[in-house]
C-alpha cells in the first residue's frame, strides 16, 4: 500500500485539518498497526475521506480493503470500481491491477483487450510486474496479436528492474535459442540475477553451465558453490549432483591439463578421492583425451577401496555398456555396494533393476526397499515411483494414502511427473478427497514445467470447466502446448477444435494436419476423423483413397464408425472396387458394437440381398437395434412393414408407434403416414 512517512503527531493532526495525504497515510497506519493499533475498519474510514478529495493512493488503498475484505465485507465488484477511479488518475499499481482483474474476470467481464490497455498504462510507467505480464499476453496472443519480438521487449524492461520471472524468462530463452538468437552469455547474466535471490532452480542450471562451460569459462568451484546454494535450499536434484560428484566439483584448478595431472598423481599412490575424480575427469574428458576405458580403470580402483561414489560410476559404466561390456548383473553388483553406503541415486537405480528384473531377478519387494531408501533421503524420482507402486499394489499392499504422501513428498520438491500424478489422485479421489481446484493446481504446475500429460489434462478441465472457469480458448493453449510435444490425445482434440471453431478460429486445413499428427501415431478417433476429411474434401483434397486407407486403420482398432465408413465405401464403389460383400462384413462389426447406421445398412442387406443370402428375420432384428436406438430411417422402416404387414404381422398398433417415434425426432414423412392413418383409420 502507498503510503508516505511522516511523524504519528504530524499525520493525525494534518488528516484532521483534511490533508488527503495525511489521511491516507493515517489509513496505513491503522491497517499495518504501525504507531497505532492495528484497525481494519478504522483505516477503511480514513482511506474513504481521503478518496473522496481524489487521492489516488486512497483510491487504490480502498480498492485493496474490498478486495481483500479488511474492514469491508469482500466485494471484487467495489474493488474495481476503486481500482478504476485510481487508474484513471495515472496510479500505476491500480492501473496494474486492472490489468489482472480484467484478464481473470474479477469483478469486471473477463477482457483480455482491457487487460492489455491498464496494463500498457502502467508498463508505460516503468510498473515492472505490468511489464512482465504485457509480455505474457504478447507471448500468447491474448488481447493482441501474437508477438514474440514485442514479448521479449516487455519482459527485458521488467527484467532490467530485477523482476525475477522475467529474469528467469529471459534467460530460459537465451540459453534455449527461443524468440531470440541463442546466447549462454546472456542466459548466464540473467540466471546469475535470479539465483542471487535464491532461486534453486536457477542456481541449479548456473552450477551446470559452469560445468559445461557455457556463457562462462568451466570453473568447478563456482559450479559447486551454485549447486551447494540449491542443495541448501533442499533441491533434490542438486543434492544428488553433490552426492555423487563434489570431490570432482570442491575447486580442480582453472587449468584442466594441471588438474588432471595432480589427481593422477594421487591416484597412483592410492588415493580413493582422487582415483574417483580422474574417472570423472577421463569420462568427461576434462584435461585429458576423453576415455571411457581409462575411466572405468579409475573408478574399479576406488570401487575396490569402497568408494561409494566410484561404485555408483562404475555401475553406470557398466549399465550404459561404455568402457566396458554392457553388463546388467555387473551394473547391479556395483550400485548395490553403494547403496548399502547410502548413495541415494544407487539406491533408486537399484531399485529401477530390481522392478525390470535387469541384471536381477525381477523382485517388486526388493525393488520397493531400495525406493524406499532412496525416498527417505528427498530423492524425487525414487519418491514417484514408490507412489506409483503403492498404487498398483506392487510389491506393497496397495495403499492410496501411501501414495498421495510420496507422491506430495516429491510434487512439493517441484518435481512435474509428481505433480501430474497427485493431480490425478485429486481427480479420483484416490487417497485423498475429490477436489477438482486442487486437482488442476497440481496440473498446472506440471504443465507449466512442460509435461505434456499434464498439459493435455489441463487442457480437459479448461474444456469442460472442473476446477477452473470454462474456457475453450485456454484449453486450446494447453492442447496446443501437449500437442507440439506429441501428445496424442491433445492432437486429436486439436483437430476437434479447430473442425468446430472452438476456442479458434474454425480451419479444416489446421484441423487435418492435427488429425493427422494424431492419426499417424495409431490414435483410432483421429484416423476417422482425418478420413471423413478426405471423404468429404474438408481441409485436404478430396480422395477417397486416403479416406479407405485411414478408415481401414481405425477399422482394424474397432472403431465403429469407421467400420461402418468402410461399408459404405464398399457399398458405393468409393476408392475400392464396388463390393457388396465386402459392404456387409465391415456393416456387421460395426453393427455388433451398437453402430445404428451400420445396423440399419445391415438389414437393407438382408432385406435386398446385397451381398448375403435374402433373409427377412434377420433385416426385421437389424431395423429394430437401428430404431431403438432412435435411427429415423429404421424407424419408419418398421412403421412401414407393420402397417402393410410385410414379413411381420400386420399391427397397426405397433406401425403407429414406429411412426410416432420418428415423428417426434421431427420426420416430416412419419407425421404424414400418422396423419394419414388417422384419416383412414380413425386411429388416434
Amino acid at each position: 500500500m502507498k503510503k508516505n512517512i511522516l511523524s504519528l503527531a504530524d499525520i493525525r493532526k494534518a488528516a484532521e485539518q483534511g490533508n488527503a495525504v495525511a489521511r491516507n497515510n493515517l489509513g496505513v497506519m491503522d491497517i499495518t498497526g504501525k504507531g497505532v493499533p492495528k484497525d481494519d475498519a478504522e483505516a477503511v474510514k480514513w482511506y474513504r475521506k481521503a478518496a473522496k478529495q481524489g487521492d489516488a493512493d486512497a483510491l487504490f488503498n480502498l480498492g485493496i480493503m474490498y478486495q481483500e475484505g479488511k474492514g469491508v465485507p469482500k466485494d471484487d465488484v467495489k474493488a474495481a470500481k476503486w481500482y478504476r477511479k485510481a487508474a484513471e488518475q495515472g496510479q500505476a499499481d491500480a492501473q496494474t491491477i486492472m490489468g489482472i482483474i480484467y484478464k481473470e474476470g474479477i469483478g469486471v467481464p473477463q477482457n483480455e483487450a482491457e487487460a492489455v490497455k491498464w496494463y500498457r498504462k502502467a508498463a508505460e510507467q516503468g510498473n515492472a510486474d505490468a511489464q512482465f505480464n504485457l509480455g505474457i499476453l504478447y507471448q500468447e496472443g491474448e488481447g493482441v496479436p501474437q508477438d514474440d519480438a514485442e514479448a521479449v521487449k516487455w519482459y527485458r524492461k521488467a527484467a532490467e528492474q530485477g523482476h525475477a520471472d522475467a529474469q528467469n524468462w529471459l534467460a530460459g530463452i537465451y540459453r534455449d535459442g527461443i524468440f531470440v538468437p541463442k546466447d549462454d552469455a546472456e542466459a548466464v547474466k540473467w540466471y546469475i540475477k535470479v539465483a542471487e535471490r535464491g532461486d534453486a532452480d536457477a542456481q541449479m542450471i548456473l552450477g551446470m553451465m559452469y560445468i559445461e562451460g557455457k556463457g562462462v569459462p568451466k570453473d568447478y568451484a563456482e559450479a559447486a558453490k551454485w549447486y551447494r546454494k540449491a542443495a541448501q535450499q533442499g533441491h533434490a536434484d542438486a543434492q544428488n549432483i553433490l552426492d555423487i560428484i563434489d570431490q570432482e566439483l570442491k575447486g580442480i584448478p582453472q587449468d584442466d591439463a594441471k588438474a588432471a595431472k595432480s589427481y593422477l598423481q594421487a591416484a597412483q599412490q592410492g588415493d580413493a578421492e582422487a582415483q574417483t575424480i580422474l574417472g570423472m575427469i577421463y569420462k568427461e574428458g576434462n584435461g585429458v583425451p576423453q576415455d571411457d576405458a581409462e575411466a572405468v580403470k579409475w573408478f574399479l580402483k576406488a570401487a575396490q577401496q569402497e568408494d561409494a561414489k566410484a561404485q555408483f560410476n562404475l555401475g553406470i559404466m557398466y549399465q550404459e555398456g561404455e568402457g566396458v561390456p554392457q553388463d546388467d548383473a555387473e551394473a547391479a553388483r556395483w550400485f548395490l555396494k553403494s547403496a548399502e553406503q547410502g548413495i541415494a541415486i544407487a539406491q533408486f537405480n537399484l531399485g529401477v533393476m530390481y522392478q525390470d528384473g535387469l541384471g536381477v531377478a525381477q523382485d517388486d519387494a526388493e525393488a520397493v526397499k531400495w525406493y524406499r531408501k532412496a525416498a527417505q533421503q528427498g530423492q524425487a524420482d525414487a519418491q514417484t515411483i514408490l507412489g506409483m507402486m503403492y498404487k498398483e499394489g506392487k510389491g506393497v499392499p496397495q495403499d492410496y494414502a501411501e501414495t498421495v504422501k510420496w507422491y506430495l513428498k516429491a510434487a512439493q520438491q517441484g518435481y512435474a511427473d509428481a505433480q501430474f500424478e497427485i493431480g490425478g489422485m485429486y481427480i479420483n479421489g484416490l487417497g485423498i478427497p475429490q477436489d477438482y481446484t486442487e486437482a488442476a493446481k497440481w496440473y498446472c504446475k506440471a504443465a507449466q514445467q512442460g509435461n505434456a500429460h499434464a498439459q493435455y489434462n489441463l487442457g480437459l478441465m479448461y474444456q469442460d470447466g472442473l476446477g477452473v472457469p470454462q474456457d475453450d480458448a485456454e484449453a486450446e493453449k494447453w492442447y496446443r502446448n501437449a500437442a507440439q510435444q506429441g501428445q496424442a490425445g491433445a492432437q486429436t482434440i486439436l483437430g476437434m477444435m479447430y473442425k468446430k471453431g472452438l476456442g479458434v478460429t474454425q480451419n479444416d486445413a489446421d484441423a487435418a494436419k492435427w488429425y493427422r499428427k494424431a492419426a499417424e501415431q495409431g490414435i483410432s478417433n483421429a484416423q476417422y476423423n482425418l478420413g471423413m476429411m478426405y471423404r468429404k474434401g474438408e481441409g485436404v483434397p478430396q480422395d477417397d483413397a486416403e479416406a479407405l486407407k485411414w478408415f481401414l486403420e481405425a477399422a482394424e482398432q474397432e472403431d465403429a464408425k469407421a467400420q461402418f465408413n468402410m461399408g459404405w465405401m464398399y457399398q458405393e464403389g468409393k476408392g475400392v472396387p464396388q463390393d457388396d460383400a465386402e459392404a456387409v462384413k465391415w456393416y456387421s462389426k460395426a453393427a455388433k458394437q451398437g453402430n445404428a447406421d451400420a445396423q440399419f445398412n445391415l438389414g437393407l442387406k438382408y432385406f435386398y440381398a446385397e451381398g448375403v443370402l435374402r433373409d427377412t428375420a434377420e433385416a426385421v432384428k437389424w431395423y429394430c437395434k437401428a430404431a431403438e436406438q432412435g435411427h429415423v430411417d429404421a424407424q419408419n422402416w418398421l412403421g412401414d412393414l407393420y402397417q402393410d404387414g410385410i414379413f411381420v404381422p400386420q399391427d397397426d398398433a405397433e406401425s403407429v408407434k414406429w411412426y410416432s417415434k420418428a415423428a417426434k425426432q421431427g420426420d416430416a414423412k412419419a407425421q404424414s403416414r400418422l396423419d394419414e392413418m388417422k384419416d383412414k383409420y380413425g386411429i388416434k
